[in-house]
């Protein structure tokens, strides 16, 4: 009698690879939310875990792009800093080895002239 495996997935005894935003990064990232929540420029947030890359998404209403991708990349941790800062174009705003230095780049859109 032959057994076969239903599961339309495989499971090869290992859980699959996926690199994620630890407890002190979240809050680093969440510090900077939401004061942009506070201040009126965003709305929404969404996250993603993929197998080389953590994204920490921000929208400036639900149903657009993201405006921001926060990005971490281990593989980038010897050459460029794993972190970055992604502009809806594409355009890499900030990278680097240090989280808050380079969130830093999103803070400066709070600053405004009083009239």
């Amino acid at each position: 009698m032959n057994i076969q495996n239903t599961s339309p997935f495989p499971n090869n005894g290992k859980p699959a690879e996926q690199i994620a935003f630890d407890r002190r990064e979240l809050s680093v990232i969440l510090g900077v939310y939401g004061r942009m929540v506070a201040a009126g420029e965003w709305r929404d947030y969404g996250m993603s875990f993929l197998r080389d890359v953590a994204i920490f998404s921000v929208f400036r209403r639900t149903a657009e792009h993201p405006i921001y991708r926060i990005e971490k990349r281990p593989k980038l941790r010897s050459k460029q800093g794993m972190y970055s800062v992604i502009a809806m174009d594409g355009q890499i705003l900030k990278r680097g080895h240090d989280l808050k230095a380079v969130l830093r780049v999103l803070e400066r859109k709070l600053i405004r002239a009083i009239d």
